[in-house]
C-alpha cells in the first residue's frame, strides 16, 4: 500500500492532546505522545486493531469549511451528539451517539474516501472516548449541532447563538433543481443519494424552464428536512450537477407510471406507459451489486445505521457528495444499460432515412460531446452508430437526445454493444454513410476548461447564438432562421450584439435550425455558433 493509502487508513490513532487543552476532554484512556509521530509508524493492519471510539477525528478539512458540512459526514450513520471545530488546524472532532454508529461510519469511509468541497479528508477513531467541549469556546458549532439534532429528532430547537429557529418540515416532498447539469442524473442516482436520509417513496422528474427538476417524496417530513439540510448546495459530481433543494407545496405525489421519468417504489405493479420499457426489479439488484463491488466495500462492513433509517442497498452516494458518488452512479448507469464499453458508442434508431446524414448527426450530437465517427447502417438506414470521445459524453448525449424529434421522427438513443465504429475498408465505396470526424475543427469540448462545459442544456426552443458579425441585424438573423423551415417567435440581442437569443416555435424547429446553421458562414471570417439555451425570451 502506498504512502497515501496508509495515511488514509482509518483507525490510525493520532495524538490530539497537543491540539487541545485537557479541559475540553474527559480522556482517562488517552495516551499522549509528543507529536503523534509514533502513531504514523503503525502498520495499516495494526491500525484496524485500534479500539473503536464514538469520537471521530477528521483531518485535512478545506479552509472555510462549515460546521454543517462536517456534521453531514456523520449524519447518515446515526445521531451526532457533539462537535469541536479546529478551523485553524483544518481539523474537527465529531462525537456520535453510539459506538456502533461510529464503527459503521469508519468502516464505510475505509472503502470510500470522503470529500468536502471536492477535497479528500481523512477520518479515524480518536484516542478519546468522549468529547467534552466548553460551550463558550465552541458556541457557533454547538448552535448548529442543536439545530441539526432537532431535525433528527423531529423537533424545533430554540434559538441559540444568533442562529435562526428551525421550524418543523412543512412537507415530506422535496423539489430538487439540478444546476450545471454536465452529466445525466437518473432516478436511480437520486434514489441512491436521498435514501441515505430515509425511505424514498416516489420520484417524478421533468424539465421546466429548461432545467432538469425532480419531486421526491420521503415517508416522513423529518427525513425530507434532514436531506435538505445536508444536501442543498452539494455537487453530485465534481464541480457540476449542483443540487438546489426546497420543500414542495405538495404533500403527496401521484405517480401513474414506473419508467425512467417517474417511479413509485411502493407500487412496483404500475405500468411503464408512453412506450417506456417496464422497470425490471432484477436491474435494480444488478445496480446495487455492481456499484457496491466497484467501490470495493469490504465484506465485513457493517451495513445498518444505528439511527434506524436503514442502509440503502447501494452504497453509491455519500454526503458530502464526492467522486465516489460519481463512480457509483456511473456504475449504476452501466449496469442499467448492460454495456460498459469505454469507447462510448451510441446506437441511434428511428431516424428519417431520407433526410439524415453523418454531418447532421455530428452537429446535433456534437452539442453534448466530441463526435469521433458516424456510421449510418447500410442495410438499415434508419439507424446509425455514433462514437463519442468517451463514455460520459455518450451518457450525456443519450440522456438529452433520446425521445427528441429530428426531421419529423422521434429518435431513440441507446448505448451500443460496439466499442468503436469501424471505417470502411480502403477502396470500398459505402455511399458516404460512414464519416470520420476525429480531426474536425468543430469539436466543442477539446479545449480543457472551455466555457462550453458550463453551457450544456437539454434541447429547447430557445437558441443561443454567438460570434455574430457587427453588421448583422435582427432582421438578417430572423430571416436566416425562418429559412430553415421554422417560425421565429422572439429575438433578443445581448448588449455587445455579438450574441443573441432566438426562440423558435417548437423544440423540433430549434433542433433543425441548430443542425442547419451551426458553423454557418456569416462573412468576414465569422462562423455562427449555435447551442441550446436554458433561458427564455
Amino acid at each position: 500500500m502506498d504512502g497515501i493509502a496508509s495515511d488514509v487508513a482509518v483507525g490510525v490513532k493520532r495524538s490530539s492532546d497537543e491540539l487541545l487543552s485537557g479541559s475540553l476532554y474527559n480522556s482517562p484512556n488517552s495516551s499522549v505522545t509528543a507529536n503523534g509521530s509514533d502513531s504514523k509508524k503503525l502498520r495499516v493492519e495494526d491500525s484496524m486493531d485500534s479500539p473503536p471510539s464514538r469520537v471521530i477525528h477528521i483531518r485535512k478539512l478545506p479552509n472555510e469549511v462549515s460546521e454543517t458540512e462536517v456534521i453531514a459526514l456523520g449524519l447518515p450513520f446515526g445521531k451526532v451528539t457533539n462537535i469541536l471545530m479546529l478551523k485553524g488546524k483544518n481539523q474537527a472532532f465529531l462525537e456520535l451517539g453510539t459506538e456502533e454508529a461510529a464503527v459503521t461510519m469508519v468502516n464505510y469511509y475505509t472503502a470510500v474516501t470522503p470529500q468536502v468541497r471536492n477535497v479528500p479528508v481523512f477520518i479515524q477513531y480518536s484516542n478519546h472516548k468522549e468529547l467534552k467541549t466548553d460551550s463558550a469556546l465552541n458556541q457557533r458549532a454547538q448552535a448548529v449541532l442543536q439545530a441539526v439534532s432537532a431535525v433528527q429528532e423531529g423537533g424545533s430547537p430554540s434559538s441559540a447563538a444568533g442562529e435562526s429557529v428551525l421550524t418543523p418540515a412543512p412537507s415530506p416532498v422535496l423539489r430538487i433543481i439540478i444546476d450545471n447539469m454536465f452529466y445525466p442524473v437518473t432516478l436511480d442516482v437520486l434514489q441512491q443519494i436521498f435514501s441515505k436520509f430515509g425511505t424514498v417513496m416516489k420520484i417524478i422528474t421533468f424539465t421546466k424552464n429548461n432545467q432538469f427538476q425532480a419531486l421526491l417524496q420521503f415517508s416522513d417530513p423529518v427525513n425530507a428536512q434532514q436531506a435538505k439540510l445536508s444536501l442543498d448546495g452539494q455537487n453530485i459530481y465534481n464541480s457540476c450537477c449542483t443540487l438546489r433543494i426546497d420543500f414542495s407545496k405538495l404533500v403527496n405525489l401521484n405517480v401513474k407510471y414506473n419508467n425512467d421519468k417517474s417511479r413509485d417504489y411502493t407500487r412496483p405493479e404500475l405500468p411503464a406507459g408512453d412506450g417506456q420499457p417496464p422497470v425490471d426489479p432484477s436491474v435494480a439488484a444488478t445496480l446495487s451489486k455492481d456499484s457496491t463491488s466497484l467501490l470495493g466495500t469490504p465484506s465485513g462492513m457493517v451495513t445498518s445505521y444505528s439511527s434506524g433509517g436503514g442502509f440503502p442497498s447501494s452504497l453509491g452516494a455519500i454526503s458530502p457528495l464526492s467522486a465516489a458518488a460519481a463512480a457509483a452512479a456511473a456504475a449504476g448507469r452501466v449496469a442499467l444499460s448492460g454495456h460498459s464499453g469505454p469507447g462510448g458508442v451510441l446506437l441511434v434508431s428511428n431516424l428519417n432515412e431520407e433526410m439524415v446524414t453523418p454531418q447532421s448527426l455530428f452537429t446535433l450530437f456534437g452539442v453534448y460531446g466530441d463526435v469521433q465517427r458516424v456510421k449510418i447502417l447500410y442495410n438499415k438506414k434508419d439507424s446509425a452508430l455514433i462514437q463519442m470521445s468517451d463514455g460520459n459524453q455518450a451518457q450525456l448525449s443519450m440522456s438529452h437526445l433520446n425521445g427528441q424529434k429530428m426531421y419529423g421522427k422521434i429518435i431513440r438513443v441507446t448505448l451500443s454493444k460496439h466499442q468503436t465504429v469501424q471505417l470502411p475498408r480502403e477502396g470500398l465505396d459505402d455511399q458516404g454513410l460512414t464519416k470520420d470526424f476525429t480531426s474536425s475543427p468543430l469539436h466543442r469540448f477539446k479545449k480543457p476548461g472551455s466555457k462550453n462545459f458550463q453551457n450544456i442544456f437539454p434541447p429547447s426552443a430557445t437558441l443561443h447564438l454567438s460570434n455574430i458579425p457587427e453588421n448583422v441585424t435582427e432582421e438578417d438573423l430572423r430571416l436566416l432562421f425562418s429559412n430553415s423551415g421554422g417560425t421565429v417567435k422572439a429575438f433578443k440581442f445581448f448588449q455587445d450584439r455579438k450574441m443573441a437569443l432566438l426562440q423558435m416555435s417548437t423544440v423540433e424547429e430549434a433542433i433543425q435550425a441548430l443542425i442547419d446553421l451551426h458553423n454557418y458562414d456569416m462573412g468576414r471570417g465569422h462562423r455562427l455558433r449555435v447551442s441550446f439555451s436554458k433561458s427564455t425570451i
